[in-house]
């Protein structure tokens, strides 16, 4: 692997990270402008979302190159969508209806260790003594940044969203795992837009089921939010991810993205007036220490690499 290539991955990885941070952010502030259920939030966002991925996934089906997918690979996808997308979404949008911002992605951000021992589990990857070093790192930093705010808000509530958050954090890491394994086979953009279909499937399904096709009315607010949700929140992370596993592994994706609860930390500051305090200050700097210590990792091997070269 070229220096360049794992860097542009490293920061794909990362800046979709953050991205995907502030979807906690919007939630909150839709449930503050509206009184909504999870399902029609991730109606809203779909719909604004999925039209980017119908012409990208129509634009690479009408290639001349475009390579047909197996009828297994289709299944993988469609599997991958519904988890990663939809079931996995769902519950986080159900979860933050309990918890803060800042406890929703403590929770979830427990998906790289989901991920890592699912990958050595099913796929009989190795995880490697930096991965498992960065990993503590990591999640020491996250557990000294929350766990004051965790004591201090805590209610019955708390036990529902962070059950259903943690549910997310499964769902998703199966989605990254999965993602890793087939995406180098049919390309990032290819199977992001296919899944992203998939999973629009079943959030659309769900929402007429529950409420029928009679139109529902928000607030403008609330649409531009959702609008806002799907583009810088979505969209752009989705495609960013993808290709960040392609690059550098859904391993090294996993870790790194960890960075997305400081980023949260920030934006809840300056969006919901949530206090920034010592402890969220020093779990940041473990958190950044620990995806430093991915980025170095990668370096190192790629200079091993060049040298047997």
């Amino acid at each position: 692997m070229k220096r360049s290539n794992y860097a542009l991955g490293f920061a794909m990885a990362l800046i979709g990270a953050m991205m995907f941070s502030a979807k906690a952010i919007y939630v909150k502030l839709v449930y503050r402008t509206e009184d909504i259920d999870a399902i029609s939030m991730l109606a809203l966002r779909m719909m604004f979302a999925v039209p980017f991925y119908i012409v990208t996934a129509v634009v690479l089906f009408r290639r001349a190159d475009n390579v047909k997918l197996t009828a297994r690979q289709w299944s993988w996808i469609a599997v991958l969508g519904f988890l990663g997308y939809y079931a996995s979404s769902l519950l986080d949008f159900m979860g933050l209806a309990y918890i803060t911002a800042g406890l929703e992605r403590l929770i979830l951000f427990l998906y790289p260790t989901f991920a890592l021992l699912i990958g050595a589990i099913g796929f009989g990857k190795k995880i490697s003594r930096i991965q498992w070093i960065a990993l503590l790192i990591a999640y020491g930093g996250m557990i000294v940044a929350f766990a004051g705010d965790v004591q201090q808000q805590w209610d019955p509530g708390v036990i529902t969203g962070s059950l259903l958050v943690l549910g997310c954090a499964v769902t998703y890491a199966f989605y990254i795992v999965g993602g890793g394994e087939i995406i180098p086979r049919v390309g990032s953009m290819k199977f992001t837009s296919y899944a992203l279909c998939f999973a629009a499937i079943g959030i659309f399904v769900q929402y007429f089921v529950k409420h029928g096709t009679e139109v529902r009315h928000f607030s403008g607010h609330t649409y531009w939010l959702c609008f806002q949700m799907a583009i810088v929140s979505t969209v752009i992370p989705t495609f960013l991810t993808s290709e960040g596993i392609r690059k550098i592994g859904s391993g090294n994706t996993a870790i790194i993205t960890s960075v997305g609860p400081v980023a949260t930390i920030v934006q809840a500051y300056i969006f919901l007036d949530e206090p920034i305090t010592w402890p969220q200050l020093g779990g940041t700097a473990l958190v950044l220490a620990g995806v430093l210590l991915i980025g170095k990792n990668g370096k190192e091997k790629e200079t091993a690499i060049k040298n047997e070269r």
